[in-house]
């Protein structure tokens, strides 16, 4: 079948409605308009329904609303429709974590950051899920590749401290709680844990290697 000027003009007013679409109900979110930005994301959804961040939307807008169960659909509807939508497991794994569901959260939250490692909201979920959970191996990975992309990060790098403490590997995490305080001088959390971790090497050396805790 032969594609017209016609086809192609109609295409791309679709095309630009939905983005316009898109991103009105982003908009409408950010200030709490979220009748209207469901509205926004909805008619966005029927002008492309094989795209996911309409249903990313939907789900946002469920999630600041409580509606739980709606949610979930919305996010699963985005994965389903795009198996890389970081977003879409994020979203999935804070409706999780609201649920109380924490060994779901914390799968989901993996799921996202397997397809984004760049995604700070995740991985400090993952980082409660884990303390919740007292399973630390997995999100000490992606403390530490996310800090490899974003050095500096003083609330990334004392939660991953504060793990490596966890963890016994206390002159990492001494190593680390040195460098936020070089940073930031009055970081007094740092320096308390500094003191801590200190004292737990002392003791260390006293008993010859002993772990910490």
């Amino acid at each position: 079948m032969d594609i017209t000027h016609n086809d192609i003009g109609e295409y791309q007013n679709t095309s630009q409605r939905y983005e316009v679409l898109l991103e009105l109900g982003d908009c409408y979110a950010s200030v709490g308009s979220l009748e209207q930005a469901r509205r926004s994301y909805e008619k966005a959804a029927s002008l492309g329904p094989d795209e996911a961040d309409p249903y990313v939307g939907l789900g946002v807008v469920a999630l600041q609303e409580g509606l739980l169960e709606d949610a979930e659909i919305a996010f699963r509807v985005a994965c389903r429709l795009d198996t890389n939508c970081s977003r879409g497991y994020a979203g999935l794994a804070m409706a999780a974590q609201e649920k109380k569901e924490y060994q779901k959260a914390f799968d989901m939250y993996l799921q996202c950051l397997e397809r984004d490692t760049d995604n700070l909201t995740a991985l400090l979920g993952l980082f409660q899920t884990s303390c919740r959970m007292g399973s630390f191996g997995q999100v000490i990975h992606y403390l530490e590749v996310y800090l490899g992309m974003h050095p500096g990060d003083g609330s990334v790098m004392f939660s991953l401290a504060a793990l490596y403490v966890k963890e016994g590997r206390l002159e990492q995490a001494g190593a680390l709680l040195r460098d936020i305080l070089a940073l930031e001088p009055s970081h007094s959390d740092a320096a308390n844990l500094l003191e801590e971790v200190e004292q737990g090497l002392t003791g260390q050396k006293q008993h010859g290697g002993r772990a910490y805790g």
